[in-house]
């Protein structure tokens, strides 16, 4: 049973990235599972129940992910302790993972590729577009970028400016990958990117302090 309603979530998603969420019926999804509509009712009751599993899971896989890279995972307003003891290399670890996440994960792929297709004609999946890949991303590195340099880890500069700089690579790689499917020479750019921009903003980029 749980089997069969995974694997309509699973199977939903992937036509929603490749065709769009409009675009896709109950009935397409079913067929494309070879079961019958009223055997997909049984585990969620309409299209939209399917979509909204699917942002809750990839709310619960984004919570998680942040707390094993030893990040935030909520908002700072919601947890604002947990941006005080978020240490550089672990925003740089994390940054690294991004790219391979949205690019290569079976999940998070699909699901930032709906969104992707979705956004332009549903007011809600550009909010949801925004919140996970431009205004959300930026918010939540300003915050830290703040924090940081309250602690003098950081040069006293505008966060928000900072934020804006050090995400713009990361979601250029992440359209970029998109096209050649290679991740390799992105991450590795990523990387120095990373690793310069801490390095240039850090009040001493010899000694980190947590």
């Amino acid at each position: 049973m749980a089997d069969t309603k995974e694997k309509i979530l699973i199977t939903a998603l992937q036509l929603f990235a490749r065709d769009g969420y409009e675009a896709v019926s109950v009935r397409t999804i079913a067929e494309e599972l070879n079961i019958t509509k009223g055997a997909l009712y049984r585990h969620y009751k309409n299209k939209r129940a399917i979509f909204d599993s699917i942002v809750e899971r990839m709310i619960q896989i984004d919570a998680k992910r942040a707390r094993d890279y030893r990040v935030p995972a909520e908002q700072y307003e919601t947890m604002p302790d947990s941006y005080e003891h978020t240490s550089v290399k672990d925003i740089q670890k994390y940054t690294i993972e991004q790219l391979k996440f949205w690019t290569e994960d079976d999940f998070a792929s699909p699901f930032r590729k709906m969104l992707t297709l979705e956004q332009y004609r549903s007011e809600e999946m550009a909010e949801l577009y925004s919140q996970c890949l431009i205004a959300g991303p930026v918010a939540y590195m300003e915050d830290l970028f703040r924090e940081m340099m309250k602690k003098g880890v950081l040069k006293q500069e505008n966060p928000r400016q900072l934020a804006v700089e050090y995400y713009a690579p990361l979601f250029l790689l992440i359209s970029m990958s998109d096209k050649t499917g290679n991740n390799e020479e992105y991450v590795e750019i990523l990387r120095n990117h990373a690793k310069y921009f801490m390095q240039s903003h850090m009040m001493d980029p010899g000694k980190e302090k947590e």
